[in-house]
């Protein structure tokens, strides 16, 4: 198969030439292989490579799902699977193998997905940036010089190189939006529990944490949640089962809707000028199209918000290490975790467990403060990011001042307040910085319903098309 031809289609569009028998799997992957060679030295964006168990799958016969033949990566956070190894970008993790798949990673196989390796993360996904020590960082293919955001970074940076047309991403404060708006690309955080955690975990940090995948266009992301939502045996909660298939809602909305615009992020600071464009240029397209501008976003406590959240996000991380010493027998030391991630993890380790409740607690009653806003309006736009992309090194995992650290993070990102709520939340490459760097806008909907952002993704899709601007590593 010629590259030109590869890099015309999305997934879904792959997957028509194997049905059509126009290609097969194997030169899908093929092609795959050979573009993830050619950028994969300069974007770092795959650190585990099983080339020859794809090739293999695609021999022995992929099953007739959606996406049948189209090559796939998976990020090394949270996603088991037998031939490859969950390290969470870690040396504390480093040689142990996957016994097992993750019922996410068996969806995506009964979606017709070659899986042929993993790809770069921060460790444990903590920044908002892939720049960890154990794999070195993920490049920006608008920029090199430029960080992918985390924690999918790798996936992000390898599908914005056009290397393959979706990958996994998971989120527990941003992290499958951030990338996409670093990047350039389509990045939906479904609903709590819409798609399985099992059987490793019930939920993860509280219920802060969800899959779902990067991509270039809205029909593959709405695709791939029709092939992976749903509840697993034994999961703790589920989703409201969404009324349609998520592919039926790419014909658009279909009627007005009451749109919340905020240009400032959820601590009520202002956002950088291209982000404030970004959030403008949209709600312009969105008034266009019939709809109503209703207001801003709903003023949360910050300092409680923040408390909360990090009290959740570090306890989390503390049991984590737990959990590879009861895996491996390893533990956390100055040999096995990055200087910040070690001086987070000795903070967390006296968060007592009335601390854990109270923080759990203080999050849901926010929860239902936004709620209620929810109530007056359909959807928020707002902007993924605070500013474009940074430059690498603007994190710095080698400090152990984790709380300086993660404060910058907090500054950067405007995503984590949906992460406690839920709520489902997209990020769209609908616009560019001054110097070219991509800038996401994000959509908020309400608890249990992708369709309509699914819906008016696709119409802005339509309406502020992003399919020929490419990056600079390209094809």
């Amino acid at each position: 198969m010629q590259v030109s031809d590869y890099l015309k289609h999305d997934g879904l569009g792959l997957a028509g030439l194997v049905k059509t028998k126009q290609v097969t799997p194997l030169e899908l992957l093929e092609t795959a292989i050979a573009l993830v060679e050619k950028h994969n030295p300069s974007l770092n964006g795959v650190v585990q490579k099983a080339y020859d168990m794809a090739r293999q799958a695609a021999r022995d016969g992929l099953p007739d799902g959606p996406f049948a033949g189209v090559p796939f990566l998976l990020k090394d956070i949270n996603a088991q699977c037998v031939g490859l190894s969950t390290r969470q970008a870690s040396r504390l993790f480093e040689g142990i193998e996957d016994d097992h798949d993750s019922e996410l990673t068996l969806r995506y196989k009964r979606a017709g997905l070659n899986i042929f390796g993993k790809t770069n993360a921060p460790e444990f996904g903590i920044l908002p940036t892939t720049e960890s020590l154990f794999y070195g960082p993920a490049r920006n293919p608008w920029n090199t010089g430029h960080s992918t955001g985390g924690s999918s970074g790798g996936s992000a940076a390898m599908v914005a190189a056009g290397c393959l047309p979706l990958a996994h991403a998971n989120d527990g404060g941003g992290s499958i939006r951030i990338p996409a708006a670093a990047c350039g690309l389509v990045g939906l955080k479904p609903t709590r529990a819409r798609n399985p955690l099992g059987p490793d975990l019930g939920d993860a940090l509280g219920g802060l944490v969800c899959d779902h995948v990067v991509s270039r266009s809205v029909r593959d992301t709405a695709a791939a949640l029709d092939a992976t939502a749903g509840p697993d045996i034994g999961d703790p909660y589920w989703a409201p089962p969404p009324k349609r298939p998520y592919m039926d809602e790419l014909k658009g909305v279909g009627r007005p809707l009451k749109v919340a615009v905020a240009t400032s992020d959820f601590m009520g600071r202002p956002l950088h000028d291209d982000c404030v464009a970004a959030v403008n240029k949209t709600a312009k397209a969105l008034e266009a199209a019939g709809h109503h501008i209703a207001g801003d976003m709903p003023a949360a406590p910050a300092d409680l918000v923040t408390g909360a959240f990090m009290t959740l996000w570090t306890a989390g991380m503390a049991a984590i290490t737990k959990g590879a010493a009861m895996l491996g027998g390893r533990a956390a030391g100055p040999d096995t975790l990055e200087p910040m991630t070690l001086a987070l993890v000795e903070h967390a380790s006296k968060t007592t467990a009335a601390d854990y409740v109270v923080a759990q607690v203080m999050l849901q009653r926010i929860s239902r403060f936004i709620a209620q806003f929810f109530e007056t309006v359909d959807v928020l736009v707002t902007t993924t990011l605070t500013r474009p992309p940074v430059a690498l090194g603007y994190f710095d995992v080698t400090s152990p001042d984790w709380a300086g650290t993660l404060g910058k993070a907090g500054d950067y990102v405007n995503t984590p307040v949906f992460n406690f709520t839920g709520q489902p939340a997209i990020s769209l490459p609908l616009h560019q910085s001054a110097d070219g760097l991509p800038v996401g806008v994000q959509i908020v909907g309400r608890f249990g319903d992708e369709g309509t952002l699914i819906a008016l993704a696709a119409d802005l899709e339509r309406a502020l098309p992003w399919a020929d601007r490419k990056p600079a590593v390209w094809g």
